[in-house]
């Protein structure tokens, strides 16, 4: 109960005067952001196969979407929680809303598919065939194909008697067939699963046109269904998918009914993968009406939890497209990103550098491998150093950075890695880094009861001489390289005293439950980040009032909190100019005339996932670089403020704010990748000429340039 304790003492400490003050619904304002997703995929300047391939991330997305967040909804409906401010919507009635928006969005997709993307392809040489079209050479292959590398993986289970209803996974693909004996007019359920060891799309080799032709899994099975059930009429099949709610949060809150949190969560996640509320059945067109029912009776579904899309489901996933044509004219031109000014010389003791002064890092355009990767490694085999301790909330498969860990470990160094098991949709990952790291002697530690540890944080303890000196990274993004090559972040790597006493201080709280709750310059929520931030924009508004400089600028994925929208309200109608760069949803209404006249609010959507969470206040310098400005992991929604350790760091070096206050520049006048929110919370795409150079093309440009001034010293 300490995490619980400590944040319910630290939001009654903080917590403004409650106002009701208008805002837009969470929910709603999310599939917004997914339309901007799914844009990227109806532009026609982007490149064919990121088009294919955004396609497939708003289809993923809406996947996540229906398994966290309406799956919560219609728990809260079921036990009849309500919202009760006012104009909040009941969990039915934004439920209907959603699966209404949905529909229109599918629709569209329908219409984009049939018009855009596959005859586009087509003219490319690359044909999303069907088995009815190919020719008998390429339905000999198949055949072959199937009888030697798919028909030995699959299992039919049929239901009877004998044979209960299958357990059927979330977001499971299968394929439902209706079986007779030849003498029976009685129809017989089976259902096949639709292997993921497989891309859902082969390449089929072999054509008289030379176009590259792929054909969907599933259709290759549906044509081989005899070979499956010899000697049974084939009366009806379709194709159809689970999604389970993931809203579950077992062991969260009470450090009483959970004696072993791994084991906990290892046993939530397949118990939820198998076993939780089904939040919705989608199937393709025309589906087999006795099947349907079937499936609807045996999973207890309502009219409304069944989702009929226009469209086949093999192309709600794509991406294996993206990944076997080898066609870089019809994808982004590939990014390498460049080493930070600081850390060029690759050979030089990066400790020594960070020691000279802060060094600003920003992914993907500078390198995560010879920025924060080399951070640790360098760490780990450093026989100077004494400790390593470091967050982690998500990372790879293959992490160089965890495996780092463990060889400083077996080298005797004190390493301590706090591991966040319930970060969601990577439970599993998590569990098993968990285990090799603990297997080889690191001290694992799994969080604060209560609280979810969001905070990418990573500390180096070394002896020089006679002396003890402490490094630190704080990010904005997981220790994930793969990500790091996509999304868009900031780190700090510094040896500043007061930074890094705090940073001690943090891991204290999180290993010892340190009831620590005042910093020197870090923020950390729970604590002292919510208060700081509604502290420093009622400054704004009190600076604004006096006629000094008032400005706030910030960049965030996501805002709902409602007191900090409340007080960005009050900021706007004390005149304080206010601009955000808000990639995800927003719940607050901006240039609404008495409101919010002087609050801005951009999207920008693009070949880079916009992940950074930066915070300046203007504080009234006259200077821009004399405010404050702090990254950090959190963005501005209650979960985040409230429910989670997130750690923020100022950037206190004159020469750094100016760097990232440059970036908010190129960001907030880009004209090709940029959406304009409106005061009806409606976004418009700015239309800048066909010459238009978006800001990730300007930073990677940007980026290009200092390597190559490097190079030129």
């Amino acid at each position: 109960m300490f995490g619980l304790r400590m944040s319910k003492v630290v939001a009654q400490k903080n917590s403004p005067v409650k106002e009701n003050m208008p805002t837009l619904n969470r929910e709603l304002e999310w599939l917004k952001f997914n339309e901007r997703v799914l844009f990227q995929a109806q532009d026609s300047r982007t490149p064919m196969l990121e088009r294919i391939k955004f396609l497939s991330i708003f289809h993923s997305n809406l996947d996540e979407f229906y398994m966290k967040r309406v799956g919560g909804l219609k728990r809260q409906h079921i036990v009849k929680y309500a919202d009760t401010s006012e104009g909040a919507m009941s969990p039915k009635q934004q439920i209907d809303e959603i699966r209404n928006r949905v529909q229109l969005q599918l629709v569209e997709v329908d219409r984009l598919l049939k018009e855009e993307l596959k005859p586009n392809l087509k003219k490319e040489n690359v044909s999303l065939t069907k088995w009815s079209r190919l020719d008998q050479e390429g339905k000999d292959w198949c055949n072959n194909y199937f009888e030697n590398n798919v028909f030995p993986v699959l299992t039919p289970m049929a239901v009877d008697q004998g044979h209960p209803f299958p357990l059927i996974s979330t977001l499971s693909t299968s394929i439902a067939v209706a079986l007779r004996h030849q003498d029976s007019n009685e129809k017989l359920f089976a259902r096949i699963k639709v292997p993921i060891s497989f891309p859902m799309w082969i390449r089929v080799p072999g054509s008289s046109s030379g176009q590259v032709r792929f054909i969907s899994m599933i259709d290759l099975i549906r044509n081989n269904l005899e070979k499956l059930f010899p000697k049974m009429e084939i009366a009806g099949f379709m194709t159809f998918r689970l999604i389970r709610n993931i809203d579950i949060e077992a062991g969260e809150g009470s450090d009483e009914d959970v004696e072993d949190l791994l084991d906990s969560i290892s046993e939530e996640v397949k118990q939820r993968k198998k076993f939780a509320q089904v939040v919705s059945l989608e199937h393709g067109p025309k589906p087999d009406k006795w099947l349907l029912k079937f499936l609807r009776l045996e999973l207890e579904l309502h009219e409304e939890d069944i989702y009929e899309y226009p469209y086949q489901l093999e192309y709600k996933e794509l991406m294996s497209l993206y990944s076997n044509i080898d066609r870089a004219d019809l994808k982004y031109q590939p990014w390498q990103p460049v080493s930070p000014p600081a850390l060029a010389d690759d050979t030089a003791n990066i400790f020594s550098i960070i020691k000279q002064k802060d060094i600003l890092v920003h992914h993907p355009y500078e390198s995560f491998s010879n920025s924060v990767e080399r951070f640790i490694v360098s760490a780990a085999d450093d026989p100077k150093t004494l400790a390593i301790k470091m967050t982690l909330y998500r990372t790879s498969q293959h992490s160089p950075i965890v495996k780092a860990l463990m060889r400083a470990a077996e080298l005797g160094k004190q390493v301590v890695c706090l591991i966040e098991l319930k970060a969601r949709l990577d439970e599993e990952r998590n569990i098993y880094w968990a285990k090799e790291l603990e297997r080889v002697g690191v001290h694992v530690v799994y969080g604060v009861i209560g609280l979810k540890t969001h905070c990418k944080t990573a500390m180096v303890v070394r002896r020089e001489g006679t002396k003890i000196k402490t490094y630190a990274h704080i990010g904005t993004g997981n220790y994930h390289p793969q990500t790091a090559k996509l999304y868009t972040d900031f780190g700090l790597l510094t040896a500043n005293k007061k930074i890094v006493n705090d940073v001690v201080e943090l891991f204290h709280f999180l290993t010892g439950r340190s009831l620590k709750d005042d910093y020197q310059k870090i923020l950390v929520a729970p604590m002292n980040l919510k208060k700081k931030i509604i502290d420093s924009i009622r400054k704004e508004a009190e600076n604004a009032k006096k006629g000094l400089p008032a400005e706030i600028l910030v960049k965030i994925n996501s805002l709902d909190e409602k007191d900090v929208i409340n007080e960005l309200y009050k900021a706007s109608a004390a005149g304080v100019k206010i601009q955000m760069i808000i990639r995800g949803f927003c719940c607050l209404i901006p240039g609404k005339k008495g409101l919010s006249e002087n609050i801005k609010v951009i999207s920008i959507i693009g070949p880079f996932l916009e992940h950074s969470r930066v915070y300046y206040f203007r504080n009234g310098s006259v200077e821009r670089e004399g405010g404050q400005l702090y990254i950090g992991s959190a963005d501005w929604m209650k979960r985040n403020l409230v429910g989670r350790v997130e750690v923020a760091t100022p950037i206190l070096e004159p020469e750094l704010k100016v760097r990232i206050l440059n970036i908010f520049e190129i960001l907030l006048q880009d004209q090709k990748l940029a959406w304009d929110m409106d005061s009806n919370g409606i976004y418009k795409q700015r239309k800048g000429s066909n010459n238009a150079i978006g800001s990730h093309d300007q930073l990677m440009i940007e980026a290009k340039n200092r390597q190559a001034t490097i190079g030129e010293n």
